[in-house]
Protein backbone atom coordinates (compact mmCIF):
# COMPACT_ATOMS: atom_id res chain seq x y z
CA UNK A 1 0.00 0.00 0.00
CA UNK A 2 1.62 3.31 -1.07
CA UNK A 3 1.18 6.64 0.65
CA UNK A 4 -1.32 8.80 -1.16
CA UNK A 5 1.16 11.67 -1.39
CA UNK A 6 4.17 12.63 -3.49
CA UNK A 7 6.28 14.12 -0.71
CA UNK A 8 7.03 13.73 3.00
CA UNK A 9 7.78 17.22 4.29
CA UNK A 10 6.77 17.30 7.95
CA UNK A 11 4.80 15.53 10.65
CA UNK A 12 2.09 18.20 10.56
CA UNK A 13 0.76 17.05 7.19
CA UNK A 14 0.81 13.33 8.03
CA UNK A 15 -2.36 11.76 9.42
CA UNK A 16 -2.25 9.28 12.28
CA UNK A 17 -3.07 6.55 9.74
CA UNK A 18 -0.12 7.57 7.56
CA UNK A 19 2.21 7.62 10.54
CA UNK A 20 0.96 4.17 11.52
CA UNK A 21 1.55 2.93 7.97
CA UNK A 22 5.12 4.22 7.91
CA UNK A 23 5.90 2.69 11.31
CA UNK A 24 4.37 -0.66 10.38
CA UNK A 25 6.26 -0.71 7.08
CA UNK A 26 9.50 0.17 8.89
CA UNK A 27 9.03 -2.86 11.16
CA UNK A 28 9.18 -5.14 8.14
CA UNK A 29 12.13 -3.20 6.71
CA UNK A 30 14.16 -3.94 9.85
CA UNK A 31 14.20 -7.59 8.88
CA UNK A 32 16.02 -6.77 5.64
CA UNK A 33 18.88 -5.18 7.57
CA UNK A 34 19.26 -8.35 9.66
CA UNK A 35 19.81 -10.61 6.65
CA UNK A 36 23.24 -11.76 5.45
CA UNK A 37 22.47 -10.09 2.11
CA UNK A 38 20.89 -6.76 3.00
CA UNK A 39 19.18 -5.94 -0.29
CA UNK A 40 15.83 -6.39 -1.99
CA UNK A 41 14.95 -5.32 -5.57
CA UNK A 42 11.76 -3.34 -4.91
CA UNK A 43 13.20 0.01 -6.02
CA UNK A 44 15.46 -1.28 -8.77
CA UNK A 45 15.76 1.34 -11.51
CA UNK A 46 14.82 4.23 -9.20
CA UNK A 47 17.23 7.13 -8.58
CA UNK A 48 17.55 8.96 -5.27
CA UNK A 49 19.41 12.28 -4.96
CA UNK A 50 20.84 13.17 -1.54
CA UNK A 51 21.00 16.98 -1.57
CA UNK A 52 22.49 18.16 1.74
CA UNK A 53 23.17 21.84 2.40
CA UNK A 54 24.14 21.18 6.03
CA UNK A 55 26.59 18.72 7.61
CA UNK A 56 25.09 15.35 8.48
CA UNK A 57 26.34 11.91 9.41
CA UNK A 58 23.46 9.76 10.64
CA UNK A 59 20.68 11.15 8.45
CA UNK A 60 22.69 11.27 5.24
CA UNK A 61 24.27 7.85 5.70
CA UNK A 62 21.02 6.18 6.72
CA UNK A 63 19.09 7.60 3.74
CA UNK A 64 21.90 6.40 1.47
CA UNK A 65 21.87 2.93 3.04
CA UNK A 66 18.08 2.83 2.95
CA UNK A 67 17.97 3.53 -0.79
CA UNK A 68 20.72 1.04 -1.58
CA UNK A 69 19.13 -1.72 0.47
CA UNK A 70 16.02 -1.27 -1.67
CA UNK A 71 18.26 -1.44 -4.81
CA UNK A 72 17.82 2.22 -5.80
CA UNK A 73 20.72 4.17 -7.29
CA UNK A 74 21.95 7.09 -5.19
CA UNK A 75 23.91 10.25 -5.86
CA UNK A 76 25.05 12.57 -3.07
CA UNK A 77 25.46 16.32 -3.62
CA UNK A 78 26.70 18.82 -1.05
CA UNK A 79 26.81 22.59 -1.31
CA UNK A 80 30.58 22.81 -1.75
CA UNK A 81 30.54 20.44 -4.71
CA UNK A 82 27.57 21.97 -6.51
CA UNK A 83 27.09 25.05 -8.70
CA UNK A 84 25.59 26.83 -5.68
CA UNK A 85 29.10 28.01 -4.85
CA UNK A 86 29.07 29.77 -8.24
CA UNK A 87 25.88 31.66 -7.46
CA UNK A 88 23.24 29.29 -8.83
CA UNK A 89 19.92 29.38 -6.98
CA UNK A 90 18.45 26.43 -5.15
CA UNK A 91 15.60 26.20 -7.65
CA UNK A 92 17.88 26.32 -10.69
CA UNK A 93 20.11 23.64 -9.20
CA UNK A 94 17.09 21.46 -8.43
CA UNK A 95 15.61 22.00 -11.90
CA UNK A 96 18.88 20.90 -13.46
CA UNK A 97 18.93 17.84 -11.25
CA UNK A 98 15.34 17.02 -12.19
CA UNK A 99 16.17 17.23 -15.89
CA UNK A 100 18.24 14.10 -15.25
CA UNK A 101 15.00 12.37 -14.17
CA UNK A 102 15.59 11.37 -10.53
CA UNK A 103 12.68 9.84 -8.66
CA UNK A 104 13.32 11.31 -5.21
CA UNK A 105 15.22 14.35 -3.94
CA UNK A 106 16.14 14.17 -0.25
CA UNK A 107 16.86 17.70 0.93
CA UNK A 108 18.47 19.07 4.06
CA UNK A 109 18.63 22.84 4.17
CA UNK A 110 19.39 25.58 6.66
CA UNK A 111 16.29 27.58 5.71
CA UNK A 112 12.90 26.52 7.07
CA UNK A 113 10.49 25.77 4.24
CA UNK A 114 13.10 24.94 1.58
CA UNK A 115 11.77 21.37 1.00
CA UNK A 116 8.21 22.71 0.70
CA UNK A 117 9.45 25.27 -1.85
CA UNK A 118 10.98 22.53 -3.99
CA UNK A 119 8.10 20.10 -3.60
CA UNK A 120 5.72 22.59 -5.22
CA UNK A 121 8.01 22.96 -8.22
CA UNK A 122 9.48 19.51 -8.88
CA UNK A 123 7.87 16.44 -10.35
CA UNK A 124 10.20 14.23 -8.34
CA UNK A 125 9.21 13.33 -4.79
CA UNK A 126 10.82 15.44 -2.09
CA UNK A 127 11.65 14.10 1.37
CA UNK A 128 12.61 16.59 4.06
CA UNK A 129 15.82 15.54 5.83
CA UNK A 130 15.67 18.59 8.10
CA UNK A 131 14.94 22.24 7.31
CA UNK A 132 16.18 25.02 9.55
CA UNK A 133 14.46 24.95 12.92
CA UNK A 134 11.19 23.79 11.36
CA UNK A 135 10.91 20.02 10.89
CA UNK A 136 12.77 16.71 10.83
CA UNK A 137 10.06 14.17 10.03
CA UNK A 138 12.25 11.08 9.60
CA UNK A 139 13.83 11.63 13.05
CA UNK A 140 10.41 11.90 14.68
CA UNK A 141 9.23 8.76 12.92
CA UNK A 142 12.26 6.74 13.99
CA UNK A 143 11.84 8.04 17.54
CA UNK A 144 8.22 6.90 17.56
CA UNK A 145 9.18 3.52 16.14
CA UNK A 146 11.88 3.01 18.77
CA UNK A 147 9.54 3.94 21.61
CA UNK A 148 6.78 1.70 20.27
CA UNK A 149 9.16 -1.24 20.12
CA UNK A 150 10.12 -0.79 23.77
CA UNK A 151 6.77 0.22 25.23
CA UNK A 152 4.40 -1.65 22.92
CA UNK A 153 2.37 1.50 22.37
CA UNK A 154 2.57 5.27 21.97
CA UNK A 155 -0.77 6.26 23.48
CA UNK A 156 -0.75 7.18 27.16
CA UNK A 157 3.00 7.60 27.55
CA UNK A 158 4.74 10.58 29.15
CA UNK A 159 7.53 11.86 26.90
CA UNK A 160 9.97 14.37 28.41
CA UNK A 161 12.00 16.41 25.90
CA UNK A 162 14.82 18.41 27.46
CA UNK A 163 17.29 20.90 26.02
CA UNK A 164 17.49 23.57 23.36
CA UNK A 165 13.86 23.54 22.23
CA UNK A 166 13.98 26.87 20.39
CA UNK A 167 16.53 25.82 17.80
CA UNK A 168 15.53 22.15 17.52
CA UNK A 169 13.55 20.90 14.53
CA UNK A 170 13.61 17.47 16.20
CA UNK A 171 11.74 18.85 19.22
CA UNK A 172 8.96 20.27 17.07
CA UNK A 173 8.54 17.14 14.98
CA UNK A 174 8.69 14.89 18.04
CA UNK A 175 6.06 17.02 19.79
CA UNK A 176 3.70 16.80 16.84
CA UNK A 177 4.25 13.10 16.25
CA UNK A 178 3.97 11.82 19.81
CA UNK A 179 0.99 14.04 20.58
CA UNK A 180 -0.80 12.89 17.42
CA UNK A 181 -0.27 9.30 18.51
CA UNK A 182 -1.70 9.91 21.99
CA UNK A 183 1.35 10.64 24.14
CA UNK A 184 1.75 13.43 26.68
CA UNK A 185 4.78 15.62 25.88
CA UNK A 186 6.49 17.74 28.55
CA UNK A 187 9.29 20.14 27.65
CA UNK A 188 12.08 21.59 29.76
CA UNK A 189 15.12 23.73 29.09
CA UNK A 190 16.66 27.12 29.75
CA UNK A 191 14.16 29.97 29.37
CA UNK A 192 16.45 31.41 26.70
CA UNK A 193 16.06 28.18 24.72
CA UNK A 194 12.29 27.78 25.13
CA UNK A 195 10.25 29.39 22.32
CA UNK A 196 7.19 31.42 23.13
CA UNK A 197 3.93 29.74 22.19
CA UNK A 198 5.37 26.22 22.02
CA UNK A 199 2.32 25.09 24.02
CA UNK A 200 0.27 25.62 20.86
CA UNK A 201 1.63 22.27 19.65
CA UNK A 202 -0.13 20.60 22.59
CA UNK A 203 2.97 20.18 24.75
CA UNK A 204 3.38 21.28 28.36
CA UNK A 205 6.33 23.34 29.60
CA UNK A 206 7.77 22.27 32.95
CA UNK A 207 9.50 24.76 35.25
CA UNK A 208 12.45 22.42 35.87
CA UNK A 209 14.08 19.34 34.37
CA UNK A 210 13.12 17.44 37.51
CA UNK A 211 9.44 18.23 36.95
CA UNK A 212 9.66 17.21 33.31
CA UNK A 213 11.29 13.82 33.89
CA UNK A 214 9.25 12.87 36.98
CA UNK A 215 7.37 9.64 36.18
CA UNK A 216 8.39 9.88 32.53
CA UNK A 217 8.27 6.79 30.33
CA UNK A 218 10.71 8.30 27.82
CA UNK A 219 13.34 11.03 28.11
CA UNK A 220 14.63 12.61 24.92
CA UNK A 221 17.68 14.81 25.39
CA UNK A 222 18.67 17.47 22.86
CA UNK A 223 22.06 19.02 22.25
CA UNK A 224 22.64 22.75 22.30
CA UNK A 225 22.31 23.98 18.71
CA UNK A 226 25.29 26.34 18.80
CA UNK A 227 25.39 26.63 15.02
CA UNK A 228 21.91 28.18 15.06
CA UNK A 229 22.48 30.51 18.02
CA UNK A 230 23.93 33.97 17.57
CA UNK A 231 25.50 33.55 20.99
CA UNK A 232 25.52 30.80 23.60
CA UNK A 233 22.52 31.30 25.87
CA UNK A 234 24.19 30.05 29.06
CA UNK A 235 27.26 31.32 30.87
CA UNK A 236 29.19 28.05 30.43
CA UNK A 237 28.60 24.46 29.36
CA UNK A 238 29.35 23.41 32.95
CA UNK A 239 26.50 25.61 34.16
CA UNK A 240 24.20 24.10 31.52
CA UNK A 241 25.14 20.58 32.62
CA UNK A 242 24.47 21.40 36.26
CA UNK A 243 21.01 22.83 35.68
CA UNK A 244 19.76 20.97 32.62
CA UNK A 245 21.98 17.93 32.01
CA UNK A 246 20.63 14.41 32.48
CA UNK A 247 22.42 12.52 35.23
CA UNK A 248 21.66 9.48 37.36
CA UNK A 249 19.89 11.52 40.01
CA UNK A 250 17.44 12.97 37.50
CA UNK A 251 16.90 9.65 35.74
CA UNK A 252 15.92 8.17 39.12
CA UNK A 253 12.89 10.49 39.19
CA UNK A 254 11.45 8.84 36.07
CA UNK A 255 9.73 5.46 35.89
CA UNK A 256 11.92 2.44 36.59
CA UNK A 257 11.67 1.25 33.00
CA UNK A 258 12.34 4.69 31.47
CA UNK A 259 14.21 4.74 28.17
CA UNK A 260 16.75 7.45 27.31
CA UNK A 261 17.00 8.82 23.78
CA UNK A 262 19.02 11.40 21.87
CA UNK A 263 18.95 12.30 18.15
CA UNK A 264 22.72 12.80 18.15
CA UNK A 265 25.38 13.87 18.03
CA UNK A 266 25.63 13.73 21.81
CA UNK A 267 27.85 16.01 23.88
CA UNK A 268 28.94 13.86 26.79
CA UNK A 269 29.07 15.71 30.05
CA UNK A 270 26.94 18.59 28.75
CA UNK A 271 23.32 17.57 28.04
CA UNK A 272 23.88 13.95 29.12
CA UNK A 273 26.37 12.28 31.42
CA UNK A 274 28.46 9.38 30.08
CA UNK A 275 27.01 6.91 32.59
CA UNK A 276 23.48 7.73 31.42
CA UNK A 277 24.37 7.73 27.71
CA UNK A 278 25.91 4.27 28.09
CA UNK A 279 23.56 3.04 30.81
CA UNK A 280 20.96 0.26 30.73
CA UNK A 281 18.10 2.60 29.83
CA UNK A 282 19.85 4.14 26.85
CA UNK A 283 18.46 3.19 23.42
CA UNK A 284 20.39 5.82 21.46
CA UNK A 285 22.07 3.32 19.15
CA UNK A 286 18.75 1.59 18.53
CA UNK A 287 17.50 4.92 17.21
CA UNK A 288 20.29 4.83 14.64
CA UNK A 289 19.37 1.29 13.61
CA UNK A 290 15.72 2.23 13.28
CA UNK A 291 16.68 5.28 11.26
CA UNK A 292 17.63 3.07 8.33
CA UNK A 293 14.39 1.09 8.57
CA UNK A 294 12.20 4.19 8.75
CA UNK A 295 13.92 5.82 5.80
CA UNK A 296 13.58 2.60 3.82
CA UNK A 297 9.86 2.71 4.56
CA UNK A 298 9.58 6.37 3.51
CA UNK A 299 11.29 5.75 0.18
CA UNK A 300 9.33 2.56 -0.45
CA UNK A 301 6.00 4.25 0.22
CA UNK A 302 6.50 7.50 -1.71
CA UNK A 303 7.72 5.51 -4.70
CA UNK A 304 4.61 3.39 -4.90
CA UNK A 305 5.08 0.63 -2.37
CA UNK A 306 6.82 -1.85 -4.63
CA UNK A 307 5.89 -0.66 -8.13
CA UNK A 308 9.48 -0.68 -9.39
CA UNK A 309 10.91 0.08 -12.79
CA UNK A 310 10.23 -3.46 -13.98
CA UNK A 311 6.53 -3.30 -13.18
CA UNK A 312 3.93 -2.91 -15.92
Amino acid sequence: MPLDRKDILDITSLSTEEIQLILDTAESMRDISERPIKKVPVLRGKTVILFFYEPSTRTRLSFDLAAKRLSADTLAISTDMSSLVKGETLLDTAKNIESMRPDVVILRHAFSGAPHFLAKRLKASVINAGDGTHAHPSQALLDMLTVRQHKGRLSGLKIAIVGDITHSRVARSDCEGFIKMGSQVVLAGPPTMMPKGIESLGAQVAPTVEAAVADADVIIMLRIQKERQKQFSMATEREYARHFGLNRERVALAKKDVVIMHPGPINRGVEISPEVADGPGSIILEQVTNGVAVRMAMLYLVLGGGRNADAD
